[in-house]
């Protein structure tokens, strides 16, 4: 886990990176009904602006009060340090899902100009993304961001 405030930025942008990407690639592949390297393509190319939206929701909204749920109501200070990621991750993932999965009916309904379908997009995307989105955090993307992260940047390497 991240110890300070740089550290912490490093950490979200390179997990970002990896949710959003992953994220993008399975939403693209839902609606074409398969992984492909046109879906691979796509992904890559929206990959920017979604980036932005997820970084800019995730530092600035999202991340202060999942800490503090999982600090005030799941986890204590002298909880492990895997039961704190956990805790965490779980709790960034699930308004994440809600916002980008928001995100996402806004872009679908961008591009066919159905906006009175939005709530129903929104809401059948919520769940398709939740089951994706947070076995993914916790069994895949936590542990390669945290290896490269440590790898990386190893502990008192990055000033505060």
């Amino acid at each position: 886990m991240p110890t300070n405030k740089r550290e912490s930025l490093i950490y979200t942008i390179m997990m970002c990176f990896l949710m959003v990407l992953w994220m993008s690639m399975y939403n693209v592949a839902l609606l074409q009904g398969g992984f492909s390297i046109e879906v691979v393509r796509q992904s890559w190319l929206g990959l920017p602006l979604v980036y932005v939206v997820a970084m800019c929701l995730d530092w600035f909204i999202v991340s202060k009060y999942a800490k503090g749920v999982a600090f005030r109501y799941l986890i204590k200070p002298a909880s492990s340090p895997t039961m704190k990621r956990v805790m965490v991750s779980s709790c960034m993932v699930l308004p994440m899902v809600f916002f980008m999965s928001l995100y996402g009916g806004l872009e679908a309904c961008f591009h066919s100009g159905e906006w009175t379908r939005l709530p129903i997009i929104w809401a059948l995307n919520v769940p398709k993304n939740l089951i994706m989105a947070l076995p993914f955090q916790l069994l895949i993307a936590g542990p390669i961001v945290q290896k490269l992260f440590r790898k990386g940047f190893p502990e008192g390497k990055v000033l505060a």
